[in-house]
């Protein structure tokens, strides 16, 4: 029975991807015999459960995991934490007064897929006695998404912000020279930020060939990697928070109500700070 139950159903011949305990059984009782397992004549699902409980299998679910892709993970993934690094270091700096290079380092990246939800009828409040939570209607009205484009200044805490219908190279470049009037002329950007298309795209390459050698330099995540990119942590408390639960009557509003989230935020920056395995990189 575990044998069995370590196998996939549709390698059996069933249109189920994986086994229920009933379906298991079911072919136990059907199959058993015939291949000299006569007590299985009889195995009702409860049976099955204990044994699968015993074992501490569990065939009816699934639990992912990422595969490493990119040969050079390891070296990609020390080339972000020796930024990290750098950022514990300026941050001593700032403590000391000392005068220095001045720097600024980003980590970014895009949101997208927001949904712009619109109710269809007002939700009703909490109700002592009543109901004590706000209830809304099951039907909305879809008015479609937009994407938001973020980087998290890591001296500051500040986060640099835009939204739009799309990310495209376009959009990055707009973000892009978001930093650069962000920013005096003689501080260098750098960014973290993953591989995606738009990132390396030859349209960023040409806007970025404008401007003075050192200006900007990024830093890209390995694939699979975005879990070290500290964007990332701030993306889901935003979406647990400002981005919950949220109802708006057109994608204009949404857009307004996502910058005042943002502006929100930058009335009371947070420091953020990497930690784990940045005693490596030392």
């Amino acid at each position: 029975m575990v044998s069995l139950a370590c196998e996939k159903a549709k390698e059996h011949g069933y249109p189920h991807e994986l086994w229920s305990t009933r379906l298991l059984a079911r072919h136990a009782r059907e199959n058993g015999p015939a291949i000299r397992y006569e007590c299985l004549a009889h195995l009702v699902q409860g049976t099955v459960c204990k044994i699968l409980d015993q074992e501490e299998i569990k065939p009816h679910k699934v639990r992912y995991y990422l595969e490493r892709r990119d040969a050079e993970f390891e070296q990609k993934m020390a080339d972000v934490l020796w930024v990290y690094r750098e950022v514990q270091v300026l941050k001593k700096v700032v403590k000391s007064k000392k005068p220095g290079k001045p720097v600024a380092i980003v980590s970014y990246d895009e949101k997208p897929g927001i949904q712009a939800i619109a109710t269809t009828a007002p939700d009703l409040p909490p109700a002592p006695g009543v109901h004590p939570t706000f209830t809304r209607d099951h039907e909305y009205k879809r008015h479609g998404t937009l994407s938001l484009l973020a980087g998290i200044d890591l001296l500051t805490g500040k986060v640099h912000a835009l939204v739009r219908d799309r990310h495209r190279s376009r959009e990055f470049i707009e973000f892009l020279k978001l930093l650069d009037a962000a920013y005096p002329s003689s501080t260098a950007i750098k960014l973290i930020l993953d591989n995606h298309s738009a990132h390396i795209s030859r349209e960023t390459k040409a806007w970025l060939a404008t401007r003075p050698a050192g200006r900007f330099e990024f830093t890209f995540t390995p694939t699979h990697g975005s879990w070290l990119n500290l964007i990332e942590g701030f993306f889901s408390k935003f979406a647990r928070s400002v981005l919950r639960h949220i109802r708006v009557a057109s994608k204009h509003e949404l857009k307004d109500r996502i910058m005042a989230g943002i502006d929100d935020i930058n009335r009371h920056p947070l420091i953020h700070a990497w930690s784990y395995k940045l005693a490596e990189a030392a």
